[in-house]
């Protein structure tokens, strides 16, 4: 069995994984500020979903210009410029809560969006290319399973300090998190990250020939069979896990499950805690166990449980939504490391730029489950992400009968 890191990426991997935590807390946050600016603010479900909606948006017009970025700069500059980006949008916190306006939180957090976009188009690839290609998607979950570290530990964190009081400061966390974020910025600007490239040197070109040379990579891409459905895949899977993480809260207090504090520590615990020991056992299956065969249980399964929740079938349902964290935890880095498989050089900082395009459809899904709630009920929204598992089951049913 191949090693998952070679040993002279044992360092670069290290120091890597750790702006995966970094995005994955960033991420969480989000999920308790709905629930909070609802209360704050004094807005609906549907609009306080504009959380989600602007940062993703952020997401979706930085992520190629990140992946332009990265091809000229290299990795290393690439994470120094999004770690600056994502500081700045969280320091805007505190202006945008001295006059209280929903639309400077919306733009701290468009911002922030596109720092992090940055962050994933360097990372995913990068810790994927470092060691056997036979081992990508297990090297990557691995990698991933701090993301889901940071997931856990924010609303659990976060929650219990904004809820704790109608008072409390958003501005508090988010200020905190902007000068941990600089301190990263300045570690990453002084060490070395080896350039992972398929040639020990890189000719010079004009900027003519390095448009063509980009455009040339674009249409390649494109054209595969194999990157489109892998782009669609990761739109409709991140259409289902992050609509479920926006509204867990509102889902566990709609009926009286649970309080907003309790909410948010069993978001932590329970859901995410869930999601990333799934994602580290993924990470082990698949290095036994070809990832799309792991992927087309995991779709089947997934599916499942959010048509319970939407059948609204009592503590049946509610455990419909474990399911679908429980099996969810490993698509996202499976169908990343499947869908770049053949790619090479800068075409792999290109592809991630696009996949790192998908997020977007959290912000849809975010929108449409808000927007389903808001008419009939929490559990009937969960319809919303069971049509993204099930665009994710109909990928995997391809990927297997592919390979």
């Amino acid at each position: 069995m191949s090693k998952l890191v070679s040993k002279q990426y044992t360092v670069p991997f290290i120091l890597i994984t750790s702006l995966f935590f970094i995005w994955g807390f960033a991420r969480a946050v989000l999920d308790v500020l709905n629930k909070h600016f609802q209360e704050m603010l004094h807005i609906s479900i549907g609009q306080s979903t504009l959380i989600q909606a602007t940062t993703y948006l952020g997401y979706f017009l930085m992520a190629l210009p990140a992946g332009i970025m990265i091809t000229r700069v290299g990795y290393r500059k690439g994470v120094v410029a999004g770690l600056l980006l994502f500081a700045l949008g969280a320091l805007l916190f505190i202006p945008g809560e001295r006059v209280m306006s929903f639309g400077m939180f919306l733009l701290a957090l468009f911002i922030i969006g596109c720092g992090l976009v940055i962050l994933e188009t360097a990372a995913n690839p990068y810790a994927a290319e470092l060691g056997d290609k036979a081992t990508a998607a297990s090297r990557l979950n691995l990698a991933q399973s701090f993301n889901g570290l940071g997931c856990i530990l924010a609303p659990v964190s976060v929650g219990a300090f904004l809820f704790s009081s109608p008072e409390s400061s958003v501005a508090i966390p988010y200020g905190i998190m902007g000068a941990a974020v600089l301190v990263a910025a300045l570690i990453f600007s002084r060490v070395r990250l080896p350039e992972i490239s398929d040639s020990g040197h890189e000719a010079a070109v004009t900027v003519e020939e390095e448009e063509k040379g980009l455009a040339a990579t674009i249409r390649q891409l494109w054209s595969s069979r194999r990157f489109r459905f892998g782009f669609l895949a990761l739109f409709f899977y991140e259409i289902a896990e992050i609509s479920i993480n926006s509204l867990f809260i509102n889902y566990a207090t709609s009926d009286g499950w649970m309080d907003k504090t309790t909410a948010s520590i069993v978001l932590s615990f329970g859901a995410l805690g869930l999601f990333m020991l799934a994602r580290v056992a993924g990470s082990m299956v698949m290095s036994r166990i070809r990832s799309e065969k792991v992927l087309l249980i995991c779709g089947v399964l997934t599916v499942a449980g959010a048509l319970l929740v939407a059948a609204d079938l009592g503590w049946v349902s509610k455990a419909g939504v474990f399911m679908c964290y429980a099996f969810e935890a490993i698509m996202f880095p499976t169908i990343f490391a499947i869908t770049i498989v053949g790619a090479k050089g800068k075409a792999v900082k290109i592809a991630s730029s696009f996949l790192m395009m998908t997020p977007i459809g959290g912000a849809v899904g975010t929108m449409l489950m808000g927007e389903v709630a808001d008419l009939t009920s929490m559990s009937t929204a969960f319809l919303v992400p069971a049509v993204g598992y099930a665009f994710v089951l109909a990928y995997a049913v391809r990927a297997v009968n592919n390979n």
